[in-house]
């Protein structure tokens, strides 16, 4: 039969100060099932103490400290952590005095406390198996007991606690007047194989703890493993494969692209002004939601490139006059001074529009909404507007390829690797854990991307052709003397 018992002892030697929350009687490996408890909180656990369960695998009918060829695992139900800050109405949620109770009260929220796992997944490996006794792999040996039938050594049945099933959005803070905690205990067999694989994963999550990593990016890491079919997974880990080279090939033709840039003609300067405001801000809102690694460091690396491409587009240098920065601006020539005018017009028809959406948004989720300070409230407001309606801010540089009949100024390569970019971002917005706003905009660049390709279609150009502005943008190589 299989027994659970919680005690706040990390080691047991009889009945004493431990209590039963499940005994499943004729246990069968083979089923697979799920149970919710209620289990009882001492004392010493709601005082930021730590409550361990004991799982034991043991003959019907006997008290499993008295049966030799019991198997048991531990593990921790509570875990330590800072809890998240409390999010209020900024316009009527306290007085003077309540917030002044609510920035001790914060400082305090500074130290971890005591969280409950509400979830205890285990599993049985029920594949037979013989391994030769000098070549047992490691990962299995450490979780098998052997005993001693006759003259041949017998292995146990091999329990398996599930870590990786322990996220961080199950968790529950334990409050000093909480006396019992919901606890669902869910069941099912694994195959060998799966466990082996399951052991290193742990592992791996482990060392990342060990190297410096939160536990929210350690909480990422399983989830990608939790919450995702296996073989969806391989495909997933094939196509970052990907991701990976095609980010570092769009960064490389971009900044190749405007390295090389010495003109403005063609190109939106306030549709790079807008690209470098939103990639900043949400930089910005990503970092403020804690959100995964793996979208965070992309992002900070864009807002990185999108300002040089903004000194670039207007034509900075920074001239140094002892301590003393000094900012000077290029000027524009008559074919630059026409795609400004282009830009402008189109700006001025949007402000109509964008304008009225965004203040109206932020002074509803002022209203409705809560946030943890003024900051959140200001961040999250601008990073809706971003969100909802930056693509807005992509149509200026397509009313300018309208105006000009011609996309040959763009930098094709880079869009190229964006757009494959693109409908991967599509595949990760269902993965990997980050804000709905940053999914929602993830399809939202999907369509602005069909209209510049179908803008390519419309606009057909020779690039070796000199235009009337007396340019070419496919100069021939200058033949060596």
């Amino acid at each position: 039969q299989l027994s659970v018992y919680t005690t706040t002892r990390s080691s047991i030697g009889a009945e004493s100060n431990i209590d039963l929350v499940l005994n499943v009687e004729d246990f069968d490996i083979e089923s697979k099932f799920e149970r919710t408890v209620n289990v009882s909180v001492p004392k010493k656990t709601r005082n930021n103490g730590t409550l361990y369960a004991y799982i034991f695998l043991h003959h019907a009918g006997i008290l499993p400290w008295h049966d030799s060829k019991q198997v048991h695992v531990v593990s921790p139900l509570t875990t330590y952590m800072v809890p998240k800050p409390e999010e209020i109405n900024l316009l009527t949620g306290e007085s003077a005095t309540q917030q002044i109770e609510a920035e001790k009260q914060t400082n305090a929220l500074d130290e971890p406390v005591s969280h409950w796992r509400s979830r205890l997944t285990l599993n049985v490996m029920v594949e037979d198996f013989v391994f030769d006794g000098s070549s047992l792999p490691a990962d299995v040996h450490r979780y098998m007991k052997m005993v001693q039938l006759g003259k041949t050594v017998h292995y146990l049945p091999i329990l398996f606690i599930d870590q990786l099933s322990n996220r961080v959005k199950d968790l529950m803070v334990i409050n000093r007047s909480t006396t019992e905690l919901p606890l669902t205990v869910s069941y099912d067999k694994i195959s060998l194989g799966k466990l082996r694989f399951w052991i290193h994963m742990q592992d791996a999550v482990y060392s990342l703890q060990q190297f410096g990593f939160s536990e929210k990016d350690a909480d990422e890491v399983k989830g990608i493993f939790v919450d995702t079919n296996l073989y969806f997974l391989a495909l997933t880990f094939f196509v970052a494969a990907f991701h990976l080279l095609f980010d570092f090939l769009a960064f490389k033709n971009d900044i190749s692209f405007w390295k090389k840039k010495r003109s403005m003609i063609g190109m939106s300067t306030k549709a790079v002004l807008w690209r470098c405001f939103s990639t900043v801000v949400i930089f910005l809102f990503l970092l403020d939601e804690q959100t995964s690694l793996l979208v965070l460091i992309p992002a900070g690396i864009g807002a990185v490139i999108e300002l040089w491409k903004v000194k670039k587009a207007l034509k900075m240098t920074i001239k140094w006059q002892g301590l003393r920065p000094k900012i000077q601006f290029g000027t524009y020539n008559d074919s630059e001074k026409k795609t400004e005018e282009y830009d402008t017009q189109a700006m001025k028809y949007l402000s109509y529009l964008l304008y009225p959406l965004c203040v109206g948004g932020a002074c509803y989720s002022l209203l409705n909404v809560k946030y943890k300070s003024w900051y959140s409230w200001l961040i999250n407001s601008f990073v809706n507007g971003v969100y909802a309606f930056g693509f807005l801010f992509m149509l200026p540089q397509l009313f300018v390829n309208y105006k000009m009949k011609s996309v040959a100024h763009l930098p094709w390569k880079a869009f190229t690797y964006k757009a494959f970019n693109t409908f991967i971002d599509d595949i990760f917005a269902f993965i990997i854990t980050m804000p709905t706003s940053h999914r929602l905009a993830c399809f939202r660049d999907d369509v602005v991307f069909l209209v510049y390709l179908y803008q390519r279609w419309l606009y057909p150009v020779d690039k070796s052709r000199v235009n009337e502005y007396g340019e070419c943008y496919e100069e021939k190589p200058k033949k060596k003397s």
